[in-house]
C-alpha cells in the first residue's frame, strides 16, 4: 500500500525557517521523482519544486527559487522541503507527490497522476 505522509508544517514568522518532510512507503522510493505542490487559501494547486531522481537534479518555481530547497534521503525514504525566508504568500497546504517519471505542471496542478500525500498546513505570519 502506497503512503506519503507529510509533516513539519505549522506557524512560522516571515523570515524564519521551516522544514517539511514527506515519508514514503509502498514503492521503490529511490526510483521515483518527488515533487512538492501547494494550495493557498481560495486558490488552485501550484507546483513548487521537483527532484529528478535520474539526474539528481532539482527544479523550482520562480516564486520560491533561492528560498526553498528540496532534498531527499533514499535510505529513509523521505523527501524534504527546506523553507527559508518564507513570506506570508507562502501560506498554503503543502503536498508531496511521487511518480516514476517526470510529470508536467498541468498533471501536477490537476493531481491527475502520481501518488499524493494528504498535505500539511504552513502558515507564515507577517
Amino acid at each position: 500500500q502506497v503512503q506519503l505522509v507529510e509533516s513539519g508544517g505549522g506557524l512560522v514568522e516571515a523570515g524564519g525557517s521551516l522544514r517539511l518532510s514527506c515519508a514514503a512507503s509502498g514503492f521503490t522510493f529511490s526510483s521515483y521523482w518527488m515533487y512538492w505542490v501547494r494550495q493557498a487559501p481560495g486558490k488552485g494547486l501550484e507546483w513548487v519544486s521537483g527532484f529528478n531522481t535520474a539526474r539528481g537534479s532539482t527544479l523550482y518555481a520562480d516564486s520560491v527559487k533561492g528560498r526553498f530547497t528540496i532534498s531527499r534521503d533514499n535510505a529513509k525514504n523521505t523527501v524534504y522541503l527546506q523553507m527559508t525566508s518564507p513570506k506570508p504568500e507562502d501560506t498554503a497546504v503543502y503536498y508531496c507527490a511521487a511518480h516514476n517519471g517526470p510529470l508536467t505542471i498541468g498533471e501536477l496542478t490537476r493531481k491527475s497522476s502520481g501518488y499524493w500525500g494528504q498535505g500539511t498546513q504552513v502558515t507564515v505570519s507577517s
